[in-house]
């Protein structure tokens, strides 16, 4: 019963945008330098695993799909959502946050993981590409 209950361990489900950002604003506000974290989940949206995969300096982290396409892999996940926080506090997208939104999600598709967000984290209400119809 211990072993079953530690290798069926599930965390919190993300199953609606309200409830994604609320737990990614809780877990990347603080951070004082942009980090860019990645929620791993099963295909019932549970929590598989959070983790910070960038971190960079004040206003960028370098990011690698590969890096996150690895991970998704190790955790067996079949979707993931992701998420970097503006220290500046801003929470439009750069430019460069949609080209490297459209870059993850197809790379993300040749294994079929589900990439079903991206959350801009800063002051106010964070910026979800899927909600904005660029997922």
């Amino acid at each position: 019963a211990l072993l079953e209950h530690r290798l069926y361990a599930s965390g919190p489900t993300l199953t609606w945008p309200d409830v994604a950002r609320d737990y990614l604003r809780l877990q990347l506000m603080q951070e004082p330098s942009e980090v860019f974290a990645v929620v791993f989940l099963t295909t019932k949206h549970q929590v598989i695993a959070f983790e910070v995969l960038f971190r960079g300096t004040i206003d960028s982290a370098d990011v690698h799909p590969r890096v996150i396409m690895q991970r998704a892999l190790v955790h067996n996940a079949a979707a993931l959502i992701v998420a970097h926080q503006h220290p500046s506090g801003g929470t439009e997208p750069s430019t460069a946050d949609r080209v490297l939104t459209q870059r993850l999600r197809e790379a993300l598709d040749m294994i079929d993981v589900r990439m079903l967000d991206h959350f801009v984290i800063g002051k106010g209400e964070p910026y979800s590409f899927a909600l904005n119809g660029l997922i």
